[in-house]
């Protein structure tokens, strides 16, 4: 893997005492009521390892999120946060970055508040590349609605008696779809890898443009077969891609459980308007006046 120095820095973390922010710091006290064993509390210690790492205060990050088990987590983080309506995450995120270029904003969600009902937000995010980061947990299941099939779900899957007999659609394929229609920085990690995880969420960060950060984080509830993820997935072992088409290539080939490694960095410009429209809202509201 081609982080050695980045893996270096971040092993470093834990013995920079002298500076002002732990993983604590951006933690708001309030309980995480996520099932036990649920990779989302990984994902939690993992993003604020990395917010420690940046050492960036909690009122200059901003962290949005839609609607289901994933998208509780700004309200466990001590950052400003934005717990908006399904699949609308991505809107509010770039309103929020256009008009407050200052701040770091995130976006969490996932698969099913991603790329269902959020499927056409996701599209244009990676299209615009406005700088945000796209922390998705990746479950293959809705599991706050009680384990219905989602995007991602694989088509013979036979666990909910909504689909008893499967699905019989082929699931989405969100980083070929982020690498097509423009996404800059697109990574796939495991929830139980952590500290790659954290390493990873550094680089996206720092990275310019829209990043997607793919991450398989298991339900044990409606999908207790994914324990075995731990088994399955692989640490990626040959570098990442900055051309397009080897990135293409691999996508497609993959069977999405390599894990552990950037797998397209791109050098688009993110996209940023000279200056926010700040006009006369008053004015604005009399045009609609009957």
């Amino acid at each position: 893997m081609e982080m050695t120095i980045q893996n270096m820095q971040l092993a470093q973390c834990g013995s920079r005492s002298a500076e002002p922010y732990d993983s604590d710091s951006y933690l708001s006290g309030v309980k995480p009521i996520w099932c036990p064993g649920c990779g989302d509390y990984s994902v939690l210690t993992s993003l604020t390892n990395a917010l420690a790492y940046l050492q960036l205060s909690p009122e200059q990050v901003a962290l949005v999120s839609g609607i289901g088990c994933s998208s509780r987590i700004p309200a466990y983080t001590s950052v400003y946060g934005f717990h908006g309506v399904h699949g609308r995450a991505l809107p509010v995120a770039t309103g929020l970055k256009i008009t407050r270029p200052d701040l770091t904003v995130l976006v969490a969600g996932g698969d099913g508040d991603g790329f269902s009902i959020g499927g056409n937000h996701f599209l244009h995010a990676c299209r615009r590349n406005v700088d945000l980061t796209y922390i998705i947990m990746d479950n293959q299941v809705y599991g706050m609605t009680k384990g219905q099939a989602s995007p991602t779900t694989a088509p013979d899957w036979q666990g909910s008696e909504l689909t008893p007999h499967g699905t019989g659609v082929n699931p989405f394929q969100p980083l070929v779809i982020a690498l097509a229609s423009g996404a800059n920085f697109i990574a796939r990690c495991f929830s139980g890898e952590p500290a790659n995880l954290a390493e990873i969420l550094v680089q996206a960060i720092q990275h310019p443009g829209f990043s997607v950060v793919q991450i398989l984080s298991p339900c044990v509830t409606f999908r207790p077969e994914q324990r075995q993820w731990k088994n399955s997935v692989r640490m990626a072992e040959s570098g990442l891609d900055t051309d397009i088409r080897t990135a293409a290539r691999r996508l497609m080939e993959d069977d999405g459980m390599t894990v552990g490694q950037i797998l397209y960095k791109g050098k688009r410009p993110a996209y940023q308007p000279q200056s926010a429209s700040r006009g006369d809202i008053h004015k604005l509201e009399r045009g609609f006046v009957l």
